[in-house]
């Protein structure tokens, strides 16, 4: 009988273990632990730091006004933070937490095995630019390495001058539903008329900079007006960045120089400059790809005032010079390459298409497009540039474009300035096939447009308005092997006296069952090899070794 009453209360103790352990799972799981730690009594944080003990067997939450944080929005919050991430790494890792307030800060620096938790009403404010180099102010960009200095912008090339940065990190986070707002930072000189120097001691560029860093989670918090990126993650390995809304007034986010990249279900307006942008840039000194990349889920725009996203307002920008940009572009740095890339599922509004640029020497290879809804392009749907800016080390080869497969796409609305794929002479953009598409775009391109012959312009930045107008409303080709057009509509708003496709030097051109619009022509075609043409509107069914002529 005795053993059998030990046996129960072992039976009790572990019991009691076991709900311990399941309650932790809970709290863990849905990130409690961290939201409710600046609020919660003294003797229940008591049992919370014994229920999630660090490494060292400190607290494993940290919360910032308990470190000296006074989250005003009027006092310099910066030595308060630092020290409560400094604490969080001292003891082996940990949360730093952020209650409701508005904390003013400059450079944040991210520790290793530490995660920020943004709770509801948090917002990290990047505090005003210094007026002069003897006051306050950000970290000063690092010196660089300088074999990579001079194949990218300044921005690019540094890391420290941010709100918050880490180099050379790993096991880190920034999650919460709390902002970042980089209202202080600088967008450089372009955007900028008589701001700061981005290069000056203590001036901030950048809402977040990692540099070399990996296993990085960013999700559900809000960054408006990043500055000149609101995030530029360079050399960075298992990143998932899921459910930003990222309202801002350049970049939004550029992933340079990253494998293994998970981006979804973000929603991004950034009517000044690009949406979500892959580089594969010389910013680390050497040639790095940017590889293994999912972006899904994502809705991206140009055509809101920056602010009025994040608060749900959707007020219309109206202070803009140029078309929006807002896309989802690979490129412009492109000098390491970029492999196994997908993209599916996003919502493209008021803005640029997708974009596959390679120009200074990337190889752009095993590409996925697919299930994209377009609207209001104001540019191209798609942009494939391969070209020769080269700006690169000496002797660098021309990089290539292939093997990329693009489908499922519904454009309406778009401008004048049709798809392009273009290669230069010798180089052609290689293995492409686009099926099950449908693009409207506006039309109403005179004789004079129809008649134009586009400069190569070989080694120019790379945008769809680098050619000026263009002699097609549909699809310009130009320098492409093995291209594949299935299950294509074309339809126009407006007639045109444009064809719906002007290709050059293409060699193995398929055409299948495409729909063309009845009110402009079909094909203006010179020096196109092995093409073969079948059930398609206004062209003959027919293989021919030259197809030459209009239509």
């Amino acid at each position: 009988m005795a053993h059998l009453t030990d046996f129960n209360v072992h039976c009790e103790n572990m019991q009691q273990v076991m709900d311990c352990v399941m309650r932790r799972r809970e709290f863990l799981r849905w990130g409690l632990a961290s939201a409710v730690a600046g609020a919660i009594p003294v003797r229940s944080q008591t049992f919370l730091n014994q229920l999630l003990p660090s490494a060292s067997g400190q607290a494993a939450i940290w919360n910032v006004r308990a470190m000296g944080a006074k989250g005003d929005g009027l006092a310099l919050d910066t030595a308060a933070i630092n020290k409560s991430i400094a604490a969080a790494a001292d003891a082996g890792g940990g949360t730093v937490f952020f209650p409701a307030g508005v904390y003013r800060s400059y450079s944040i620096h991210l520790k290793s095995h530490v995660g920020l938790y943004l709770d509801h009403g948090a917002v990290i404010l990047a505090a005003e630019n210094p007026a002069t180099d003897n006051d306050p102010g950000y970290d000063p960009a690092e010196p660089h390495n300088e074999t990579g200095e001079a194949y990218q912008d300044f921005g690019h090339n540094h890391w420290h001058n941010s709100l918050l940065w880490g180099d050379g990190l790993n096991d880190i986070s920034i999650t919460g539903p709390g902002m970042i707002w980089g209202q202080g930072l600088t967008r450089s000189f372009k955007f900028e008329k008589n701001g700061p120097d981005p290069a000056r001691p203590g001036i901030g560029s950048k809402a977040l900079a990692l540099k070399n860093c990996r296993n990085v989670l960013l999700r559900d918090f809000t960054i408006k007006a990043g500055g000149w990126f609101g995030i530029l993650a360079t050399g960075v390995d298992n990143i998932i960045v899921d459910h930003l809304t990222i309202d801002s007034n350049r970049d939004g986010m550029d992933i340079d120089c990253c494998r293994n990249v998970r981006i979804s279900n973000c929603t991004v307006n950034t009517p000044w400059d690009d949406g979500i942008c892959l580089k594969s840039s010389y910013a680390l000194g050497s040639l790095r790809s940017t590889e293994d990349v999912t972006i899904s889920n994502c809705f991206v725009t140009g055509n809101y005032a920056l602010g009025s996203v994040a608060d749900a307002t959707w007020q219309p920008v109206t202070d803009l010079h140029w078309p929006p940009t807002g896309r989802i572009k690979l490129g412009t740095e492109s000098n390491g390459g970029f492999r196994r890339i997908t993209i599916d599922n996003c919502v493209f509004e008021s803005c640029r298409g997708v974009a596959i640029e390679s120009v200074d020497g990337a190889v752009c290879e095993d590409i996925t497009i697919t299930n994209i809804s377009m609207r209001d392009v104001r540019s191209a749907p798609i942009f494939m540039r391969l070209g020769s800016r080269m700006r690169a080390p000496a002797a660098t080869p021309i990089g290539a474009i292939r093997r990329i497969l693009i489908s499922q796409i519904t454009s309406s609305g778009a401008g004048q300035i049709p798809s392009i794929l273009a290669g230069i002479p010798n180089h052609p953009i290689e293995d492409i096939q686009i099926s099950d598409c449908f693009f409207e775009q506006v039309g109403g391109g005179d004789s004079a447009m129809a008649a134009l012959l586009p400069a190569e312009l070989e080694a120019k930045y790379p945008e769809p308005e680098m050619f000026g107008a263009i002699p097609a409303t549909g699809f310009l080709l130009r320098h492409v092997s093995n291209l594949a057009l299935r299950n294509i509509e074309v339809r126009l708003i407006a007639p045109d006296k444009r064809p719906a496709i002007w290709a050059r030097d293409v060699d193995q051109l398929r055409i299948n069952n495409l729909r063309l619009p009845m009110n402009a022509p079909a094909l203006d075609a010179a020096g196109i090899k092995h093409a073969q043409v079948m059930n398609c509107s206004k062209l003959p069914d027919g293989t021919n070794e030259l197809l030459e002529g209009k239509y």
